[in-house]
């Protein structure tokens, strides 16, 4: 089995216009982004505000990705949820929509075992029958895929990839020690850390500021040579956006770059204006930069 991609996969945000999903801008950002080089789409996750979206929204978003991408990279789609039976049921419709793969997140609140993780990712794996991304993010949800775990988890033949958001190198390099990863594909879900993943065998990263850099973003995987000092740059605009949790940064900077306005809905809240004044400053010069 080839991995479902290699290189960046954006994890899209979800434009609003008067507290509405703009389904316009969504489409530009899709073209945007696909002719900018990115690897694969990946919709309704964290980055999109998923819990603040109703079905119906998800539901249309996803196809409006679909219609759009027209099959030019994979889509995945956040089904995850720490209700089983709600999973399977999203994940069984994202299928039906078009999906090429899903994301499972850890079940968060209502936590589990490492026994219940096996039991909850195998469960939606076997009713689904697509790829599935796992993806581990304990800072978010205070809960972890041990090595073991995902080393049991790795022999079911529709788990195929990790999004590895722990920044934890000693998980990482006993993940490459336990598990074919010429079947199973890594992909960062830090951009913080995207070099040094590379440079140790990941195949990618799922990125939330390649949605108005993805080009940039890219280019890092492609040129081994020299990501270090491709990322520098990067590295400053990254350190900016951390004023706020994502997504609050990146929908300010994806207004403006014209994909709807800048909207988050609660409960998160804008970046005042002298933090969009100080992000907007630290983003013009980048891009002076990239077009020097």
């Amino acid at each position: 089995m080839t991995h479902i991609f290699e290189g960046t996969g954006v994890a899209l945000i979800t434009p609003f216009s008067n507290n509405q999903v703009d389904y316009p801008a969504i489409r530009k950002q899709v073209n945007y982004l696909i002719d900018q080089g990115i690897q694969s789409l990946v919709v309704n996750g964290t980055t999109a505000e998923n819990p603040t979206l109703t079905q119906d929204e998800k539901d249309k978003i996803l196809k409006t990705v679909i219609e759009e991408n027209a099959s030019r990279v994979p889509i995945i789609v956040g089904t995850g949820t720490n209700n089983t039976a709600y999973s399977i049921q999203a994940s069984l419709r994202a299928k039906a929509l078009g999906a090429d793969a899903i994301m499972l997140i850890t079940p968060y609140y209502l936590k589990t075992s490492q026994r219940g993780l096996i039991a909850h990712f195998e469960a939606i794996a076997n009713a689904v029958e697509l790829p599935v991304v796992l993806y581990n993010v304990p800072s978010r949800t205070n809960s972890t895929i041990e090595v073991d775990t995902l080393v049991h988890l790795s022999k079911n033949p529709y788990i195929v990839a990790l999004k590895d958001a722990t920044n934890d190198f000693d998980y990482f390099k006993a993940i490459q020690q336990h598990i074919d990863t010429d079947q199973f594909a890594l992909y960062s879900g830090n951009d913080d850390n995207i070099v040094d993943y590379y440079n140790q065998g990941g195949h990618g990263v799922i990125s939330v500021v390649a949605n108005v850099i993805p080009r940039a973003f890219q280019e890092i995987y492609s040129h081994s040579e020299s990501r270090a000092q491709l990322f520098e740059p990067i590295s400053q605009l990254l350190e900016a956006m951390s004023i706020d949790v994502n997504p609050v940064p990146i929908k300010y900077l994806a207004a403006l770059e014209g994909f709807g306005q800048y909207e988050v809905r609660l409960p998160l809240v804008p970046l005042n204006e002298e933090e969009q004044a100080q992000l907007k400053a630290v983003y013009q010069q980048f891009k002076e930069g990239v077009e020097a």
